[in-house]
């Protein structure tokens, strides 16, 4: 697994907020710019900042978003009961006024209300608000409606500016849950209750900026003169989208058409970037929390035998991956869960290694694979990723040279879409992805690969969120 850092470039801006900075780090870390003086006459003129992207949103409702190009958008214009503390993993109070307060069972949540909030078209934010819009992320059933839907039993108002929240069993981690942008307050006029009642191409949030136009290619936010709290430095944003061309967007940022650079230029172009970075622009890079895994299939020969995927988890070389593909702009980690957390622990490297050759070859063999009868894998990635296409011939490469071939990596690709859906049907037996966050706790990157609601150790997982994500894990049941 590599855990990538986020990097992104700046043009020098007039007056910029750190508030826009959720373009670059989207609802997990943030980071602040001091004011700079003016790079070009658009910024000089208008004091709004242009932000270019590949990444297109396909809704804006919160309630049936569940990608980060529409999270970015949601989280500048909506607000949740919780948020994080800039650069940190640090729960606090946003709509909320203090953490909750909890049950003694661990089930009911009380939390305070902040007063004296509008939504943007000018309707009284307070708890009945509040409980509208959690209802309506969970009853209205959109993508990711199950991240509440799975753990609340009951929200109501139980005063004016006090909301209680009952779970259906406890949960440690629910306020984080509650920091999910998609999880923010929307105007109850605005929005409906109802299954599929969405709202594609609108945003009526409390949030320092507000929506002023979304297209296909573009959007843009404005000021939020009536917010609760401390305005943004700047008069708005500019949002380009080059719908999965980083050629473009690397283009626009270096001839000065767009201010900010983020999500996604591909590691040669960062390096490009930060090698010519000078007094026209600068860049800022800062811990993620994204999770870049190769997933092995217990649906599939040969990774179903275990020596197999105990040979690969001791001969992938995170190292090399990372200097020769992602330019040492990502941080090797060896476990589920990133180094962002005081519960990072190196289990897999204490365990397999890192490139560790005799291991893998003394499990090929126990496991009866050999250069006459090699284990043939095919490795699958979406199309579009150049950057996951030379991480999979990185990786046979490496095998083929250190192994003598008792391994056969296969690179293959299909679209994105296809890719996807075929994740999670068992039909490839190995495949690299990328893990986002839904929130900011340990727990969300172990229940997502090992959750199992069906199965059997003979059928693999056949339901639940090990099955969602490729892998089929399920835990066997000891024997006493």
């Amino acid at each position: 697994m590599i855990c990538n850092r986020f990097s992104c470039v700046w043009q020098k801006l007039y007056k910029v907020s750190r508030y826009i900075l959720l373009f670059l780090f989207c609802f997990a870390l943030v980071v602040g710019c001091n004011n700079t003086s003016p790079q070009s006459s658009s910024v000089n003129t208008s004091q709004r900042i242009s932000v270019g992207t590949t990444l297109k949103p396909r809704t804006l409702d919160p309630a049936d978003n569940y990608e980060l190009a529409g999270l970015n958008i949601i989280y500048n214009v909506g607000e949740s009961l919780y948020t994080y503390k800039v650069g940190t993993t640090e729960i606090e109070p946003l709509l909320a006024t203090a953490m909750p307060e909890i049950s003694d069972d661990g089930s009911i949540y009380t939390i305070p209300i902040r007063e004296g909030v509008t939504f943007h078209d000018g309707t009284a934010f307070n708890a009945e608000a509040m409980a509208f819009s959690l209802q309506r992320f969970i009853e209205n059933g959109g993508k990711p409606a199950f991240l509440l839907g799975d753990a609340i039993a009951k929200v109501e108002a139980t005063g004016e500016y006090e909301l209680e929240i009952t779970l259906k069993q406890p949960f440690a981690a629910f306020p984080a849950l509650l920091a999910f942008p998609g999880a923010c307050a929307v105007s109850p006029q605005a929005y409906k209750i109802g299954a599929g009642d969405f709202n594609p191409n609108i945003l009526v949030g409390t949030g320092r900026y507000k929506l002023n136009q979304f297209k296909s290619d573009s959007i843009s936010l404005n000021v939020n003169e009536s917010y609760w709290g401390e305005k943004p430095a700047n008069q708005g944003v500019n949002v380009q989208v080059y719908a999965g061309n980083s050629a473009n967007l690397f283009n626009s940022f270096k001839t000065g058409a767009i201010d900010v650079g983020y999500q996604s230029l591909d590691p040669q172009q960062i390096e490009s970037l930060i090698g010519g970075a000078d007094k026209n622009w600068k860049v800022i890079e800062g811990s993620g929390t994204v999770v870049n895994y190769l997933v092995l299939s217990l649906q599939n020969e040969p990774v179903r035998q275990p020596e197999v995927r105990q040979a690969v988890a001791s001969i992938i070389n995170r190292a090399l991956i990372n200097q020769r593909v992602l330019k040492e702009q990502a941080e090797p980690i060896y476990s589920l869960i990133p180094t962002a957390f005081e519960s990072y622990q190196a289990t897999f490297e204490n365990i397999y290694g890192d490139g560790n050759t005799a291991k893998a070859e003394e499990l090929l063999t126990k496991a009866g694979y050999s250069a006459e009868n090699p284990a043939i894998i095919e490795i699958w990635h979406p199309s579009g990723s150049i950057t996951r296409g030379i991480v999979a011939d990185t990786i046979k490469a490496y095998t083929e040279q250190e192994l003598g071939g008792m391994i056969q990596f296969i690179p293959n690709s299909v679209e994105s879409a296809s890719f996807f859906g075929n994740l999670s049907k068992g039909i490839y037996p190995t495949a690299l992805v990328d893990w986002y966050p839904d929130f900011l706790d340990p727990d969300n990157y172990i229940q997502p690969f090992l959750a199992c609601s069906k199965g059997s150790p003979n059928t693999g997982c056949q339901e639940g969120a090990a099955q969602s994500r490729g892998s089929f894990y399920i835990k066997k049941t000891p024997i006493n």
